[in-house]
């Protein structure tokens, strides 16, 4: 069984704050301090230019990657860090539009993360061959998947709502008429349970700044399914895919075979230190247990808001299983509430129009903090804070 008290203390989390916004940007593992000053004082100081060899630096993408892959089910081999989610996201849907170059819609969802759907709208603006980007509503995905699609790029658990999407279900539809899936995992990675390679997913990608707690803009994923590293075309073709970087051949060539094809640029080696000592809390955290650990912390919260808060409307599924890690309720007033909590240290967020956002991630989050922050909104409500002027302007992040 995975000891939550002691992931708990790995974080180096303010005395007195309840943080329920893991799902937005991970706090900080006590370990990131000694990483970072471990990298610059006995890598960078020390190795300078050696140190892509004598530390491995240029093979971290990949070793990180493994790391990666465990917590989301895919196979050793078949997942890279580096570049940015929405990077990742363009990478992945041009491939898949490169497997199926006689389709022209590309499927989605009206819930999805809006970077992915701009990406895609870039990337069709390119291509200026007729290509459509369809977003029903995500309830109405599985009848869109039709003969005419080409690419289906979900997220699978919604930004605002956390309603989850049926990951295998979607991909056997989807397979079934001969369209590629591009799977989001931004909310999903180091959440709920995700099984990438026993749903035979064509292509994951996700970030690691979120519920893996590697740091503000902390590298994003990408993973391939083995039966396409050999084929996958990568389009962003930069010489750290290359078959042979150091030949620095005019022409490139994608690595064959393996899934550094779909690495890019050179990454940040400081953001890998980072990265590197939150996922060392991971080793220790069984995926089952976490899950099971966010449905009681989420149902509890959930069962005190509606009896003790009214005004708020769950907006969340109702089935646990349907959920990914957040809980998410609509109130007229969510944004100035919302800023009336984080002034009384109970840390959530506000997605537009009207959604309060709550993490629930039992790494750092147990029964007290959840019965805290109810405490908290209850009063704010009873007592009207919310309304103090302070709380009506909107900041430039919500």
């Amino acid at each position: 069984m995975t000891d939550f008290q002691a992931t708990r203390r790995q974080f180096d989390l303010p005395e007195g704050m309840i943080y329920l916004n893991g799902n937005s940007l991970g706090p900080m593992p006590k370990a990131a301090v000694p990483a970072m000053t471990g990298f610059l004082n006995d890598e960078w100081r020390t190795e300078l230019i050696k140190g892509w060899n004598t530390k491995n630096w240029f093979m971290q993408t990949n070793t990180l990657g493994d790391r990666v892959g465990r917590l989301i089910g895919a196979p050793e081999g078949t997942t890279v860090v580096g570049d940015t989610l929405s990077i990742k996201v363009f990478q992945a849907v041009a491939a898949g539009m490169a497997m199926v170059p006689d389709r022209r819609v590309i499927l989605s969802d009206n819930g999805n993360f809006p970077t992915d759907l701009y990406m895609v709208e870039g990337l069709i603006k390119l291509k200026d061959a007729g290509y459509t980007l369809r977003t029903p509503d995500p309830e109405d995905v599985m009848a869109g998947i039709t003969e005419e699609v080409g690419v289906v790029m979900i997220t699978e658990v919604d930004y605002r709502t956390g309603r989850r999407h049926d990951m295998r279900a979607i991909i056997e539809r989807a397979h079934s008429v001969g369209a590629v899936v591009v799977w989001d995992l931004a909310h999903s990675a180091g959440a709920v349970p995700v099984d990438v390679g026993g749903c035979d997913t064509d292509f994951a990608i996700g970030c690691t700044y979120k519920y893996l707690n590697g740091g503000p803009g902390a590298p994003a994923f990408i993973h391939v399914a083995p039966r396409l590293l050999d084929t996958v075309e990568p389009f962003l073709s930069g010489w750290y895919g290359h078959e042979a970087p150091f030949a620095f051949d005019k022409d490139y060539r994608p690595m064959p075979g393996r899934i550094e094809r779909m690495r890019i640029g050179t990454p940040s080696i400081a953001s890998f230190a980072l990265l590197s000592a939150a996922l060392d809390i991971w080793d220790g955290v069984d995926m089952g247990d976490l899950h099971a650990k966010s449905i009681a912390l989420s149902e509890l919260f959930i069962r005190e808001v509606e009896s003790r808060c009214p005004g708020l409307t769950l907006v969340s599924p109702r089935d646990p299983q349907a959920r990914g890690s957040h809980v998410s309720f609509a109130y007229e007033n969510g944004y100035a509430a919302m800023q009336a909590l984080i002034a009384e240290n109970v840390i959530g967020d506000f997605r537009a129009p009207d959604v309060m956002r709550f993490g629930i991630t039992p790494l750092f989050i147990g029964e007290v903090e959840i019965m805290g922050a109810v405490d908290t909104l209850e009063a704010i409500l009873k007592e009207e804070r919310w309304k103090d002027e302070r709380f009506q302007k909107r900041s430039l992040v919500t």
